[in-house]
């Protein structure tokens, strides 16, 4: 089909554009674990026996004490990380507040992996002029999260295991923390909007927080190995993985934070909430995101789903940002 082979070797062009990626070499991570003894006499194993444990008891997993300490000045909400990870300076969560007037609806927003401290602003301001507030997530190890001199988020996805499975975790957590102060400030009905692996924080924040009233999930997948592992825009990440690991079990040590193994929670759960996909995406490809949709059909879940002509890089570009847009505003200005 010429149309699709044309978004697609555009989706292609666009990830060229990035020069400054590289391959971090192979690690497993285990000091980013807890300290407490992990069965497993390899580091495969301990990864694993963690991960399980930790898909086992989700609920423990991503439960966090109530926010009650943060500083907040201007429009910058930060707090202390619930989840303390081995790099002092990614631990305090950092929030941009868009308040919209006389509102008690408010829509926890959450960036794309690599956002600049502009993505999602515009649409946050959007939200803001339709009458709702809007937080703005910085994600672990990005902004002014990264380490000094780094350039790219890379240490949230990359082939170090712990780390990238911590970091994703301790993402959902501050989630679930800005939640509080959001309900804290008087907000009546609280939201959550994420895109790419912003969608998958957000589903896992979702999936284990009733209080989310709504949300919206823009590019969606199954299992986060596979992403990394197929994905156009991860193929760095996974250069470093290959020789290292088999897919089928780096898929069960990143089980936990893969949206897949999460959806049957929201069988019988009535709260409306959008899937976003795009046909032609070669990053979250449409193959693993219908892996989500066939779920859903399986345990009785239920969610609204729209599908857009582009690709994962396309949807940021001209049409396709104003369609994803409207999708996103429209449905949280009618369930929020």
């Amino acid at each position: 089909m010429l149309y699709r082979r044309w978004i697609q070797n555009k989706e292609r062009r666009l990830t060229l554009a990035d020069t400054n990626r590289q391959v971090f070499p192979f690690e497993w991570g285990l000091k980013w674990l807890p300290e407490t003894p992990i069965n497993g006499s390899t580091p495969l194993q301990r990864l694993q026996a963690f991960a399980g444990e930790g898909l086992k008891n989700s609920e423990e997993f991503f439960a966090c004490p109530t926010l009650e300490q943060w500083d907040f000045e201007g429009e910058r909400l930060l707090f202390s990380s619930p989840l303390k990870l081995v790099d002092d300076f990614n631990n305090t969560a950092s929030f941009r507040y868009f308040p919209a007037p006389d509102s008690d609806r408010a829509v926890i927003v959450i960036p794309q992996w690599n956002a600049d401290q502009e993505s999602h602003v515009a649409l946050c301001r959007i939200l803001r002029r339709i009458g709702i507030s809007a937080l703005r997530c910085c994600l672990p190890y990005h902004e002014e999260r990264r380490p000094p001199n780094m350039i790219r988020a890379d240490f949230m996805v990359s082939p170090n295991l712990g780390r990238t499975l911590q970091s994703t975790r301790q993402a959902v957590l501050e989630i679930r923390q800005a939640a509080d102060w959001l309900f804290q400030r008087g907000y009546r009905r609280v939201g959550v909007m994420g895109t790419s692996i912003g969608s998958c924080v957000g589903f896992l924040a979702f999936a284990h927080d009733s209080r989310l009233h709504t949300a919206v999930f823009n590019h969606v997948s199954s299992f986060f190995a596979d992403v990394v592992w197929t994905g156009l825009s991860t193929r760095f990440v996974k250069w470093g993985l290959e020789e290292h690991i088999e897919l089928e079990d780096l898929r069960r040590c990143w089980a936990p934070i893969s949206p897949y193994y999460h959806v049957a929670k929201l069988a019988g759960d009535k709260r409306p909430h959008r899937l976003i996909t795009a046909r032609y995406d070669l990053t979250f490809r449409p193959e693993l995101s219908q892996i989500v949709f066939d779920t859903y059909q399986a345990v009785g879940a239920h969610c609204d789903r729209v599908e857009l002509p582009c690709g994962h890089y396309t949807t940021a570009h001209f049409p396709f940002n104003y369609l994803d847009g409207w999708h996103i505003c429209s449905y949280l200005r009618k369930h929020l």
